[in-house]
Order: C-alpha cells, then sequence, then structure tokens
C-alpha cells in the first residue's frame, strides 16, 4: 500500500498524488488513469499503455541529456556520470527498456516530459527561516499551541504560481551548497551588498530532506530528486532582517508564517513541517 511505501521512504514526507491523473503541463498530453492501486511496477497492470512525451524545446539545451540513440555512448546509471550526478537517494533504480524506472512508481506518461535528465533530476531546496517577532523584536507565540511561530522565506513560483521554498536545479559538477546560495540570491535577494553576510549565513545548515519530490513533471523515466537544509537566523540579525523582493523565477517573494495551512508547491509541506518539528515551533 502507499503507507507502507511512506513508512520505508519517511513517514509523513511522501505522497506520490501531484503526478498521476492529469493532462502533463505546458502540454495537451493526458497521462494515462493511474489509480492508487495501480501505482507500484510490483503491482500487474496489463491495461498500462502511457503516452510517450518530451518537450520538444528540451532538446539541444545544454542542462539536458541528448536524445537516446542506439548507437549513442551510454549513460552511466547509478553512477555519478561525468558532472551529472545519476545517483537516486533511493538506492538503485532499475532499467526498464533502457531507460531508468521512476523508483515510486507509475505516473501515466513515458519520455522526460519538462525534464533534462533521464533518471534523478537533482534539487535543492534552502529553507530560510526566522522567529516571527513584533514590533519590540520580541518572538511571538500562536495562542493556542503556546508555540514560537516560525517564518519561512517563500517565493511564489511563476509558472503554476503556488508558494514554494526557493530552491532550484543542481548544475552539473556543482556543491548542493552552492546551488543553495545561488538559488536563494537569484530568487529572493535582488542586491549585492549584503553579499558577505549571505555568505556567512549559509555555511551553517541543518539537514532536513534528501529524496523524491512529488512534483507536477516527474514520469515514468525522468522525477525530481532535492535536498532540503534548513538556514535558521535565531536572533533575527542576519538574512532575518532582510527586506524581500522577487527574483528571477519568481513573481513574488515574502516572508510567510508556518502553519499547518500552509499549502506549498509539491511535497514543499511536509519538507518544511519537518522544520518545525526540529525547531519546535508551532504548526
Amino acid at each position: 500500500s502507499l503507507e507502507m511505501l511512506a513508512t520505508i521512504i519517511k513517514p509523513g514526507i511522501f505522497r506520490h498524488v501531484i503526478c498521476r491523473n492529469n493532462v502533463y503541463p505546458r502540454s495537451i498530453v493526458s497521462r494515462f488513469p493511474v489509480s492508487d492501486e495501480m501505482v507500484f511496477w510490483t503491482v500487474p497492470y496489463v491495461e498500462y499503455c502511457p503516452p510517450d512525451y518530451t518537450a520538444p524545446h528540451i532538446g539541444g539545451q545544454s542542462w539536458a541529456d541528448a536524445p537516446m540513440s542506439s548507437d549513442a555512448v551510454q549513460p552511466k546509471w547509478n553512477h555519478n556520470d561525468g558532472n551529472v550526478n545519476r545517483v537516486s537517494f533511493h538506492g538503485d533504480y532499475k532499467l526498464e527498456g533502457g531507460l531508468p524506472q521512476n523508483p515510486i512508481g507509475r505516473t501515466g506518461l513515458r519520455g522526460r516530459g519538462l525534464l533534462g535528465r533521464w533518471g534523478p533530476n537533482h534539487a535543492a531546496d534552502p529553507i530560510v527561516t526566522r522567529w516571527k517577532r513584533d514590533q519590540n523584536g520580541a518572538i511571538i507565540q500562536d495562542q493556542k499551541s503556546g508555540k514560537n511561530i516560525l517564518q519561512m522565506v517563500a517565493i511564489q513560483r511563476s509558472d503554476n504560481k503556488l508558494w514554494a521554498i526557493p530552491g532550484g536545479m543542481v548544475d552539473p559538477g556543482e556543491k548542493v551548497s552552492v546551488t543553495l546560495k545561488r538559488e536563494f540570491t537569484e530568487e529572493a535577494l535582488n542586491f549585492t551588498d549584503k553579499g558577505n553576510m549571505v555568505e556567512q549565513f549559509f555555511k551553517e545548515g541543518v539537514h532536513v530532506y534528501s529524496g523524491y519530490v512529488d512534483d507536477f513533471r516527474n514520469t515514468d523515466n525522468a522525477w525530481m530528486e532535492t535536498t532540503a537544509l534548513n538556514f535558521h537566523d535565531e536572533d533575527g540579525t542576519q538574512v532575518g532582517q532582510l527586506q524581500l523582493e522577487a527574483g528571477d523565477d519568481a513573481t513574488n517573494v515574502r516572508w510567510t508564517d508556518i502553519d499547518g495551512n500552509l499549502k506549498l508547491h509539491a511535497n514543499h509541506a511536509d519538507i518544511v513541517k519537518e522544520v518545525v518539528l526540529k525547531r519546535d515551533a508551532h504548526w
């Protein structure tokens, strides 16, 4: 069952929902129907016949794999392949018809869709937090739970208008820590004068999650995985003091109060909840 899978991966953090039973984004291609019972590859699904779709604009992009042809050099699946990390956080993925198979299950679509890489596409997500404070600088507690209210930097994505962690794709050969700093600076801080403070701040991150992301772009052969780190400004004197403005991928960026009603892109809310538990904050 899906519950079983959730416990294998990590309790509460996993749902394979967004990438099923809909029209694939920025296309007119409908995913083949996959019910909850039919997600797992181990369950026989004789009728399963998903369409094959890779967005046309991906051909020839520097961040994408070249088209697969029989005589081409095969990617080194499940390994670091030159600068490209083809290792999944969920162990070795299987190959089906010479292509990586989504370790979580069926999505109703073959091909790469909008994703650049066959197999795992690695992202990094910095969850930047501070305590919510009143005008005098005192931390504000939730009246019901009595716990301190945490705020995070959230961006509004331009593609689906949902609020999200300001993360991004790991460039080939790039360390995740570099990606985190680059993405946060690009997406949330449109200035350079505070560069040194930001540099120092992003040296101390607490690991929150590594693994699969239930992303609307996932397919049977290509999927998103992320490394999420929490960067927390305990006294509010560093990144916590910044007035935020929107950067390149984001239409809006803001400090957002965190609670159980938070609606975020993909399974970002599950990842943020891990931060709340670590900080013993209000949810």
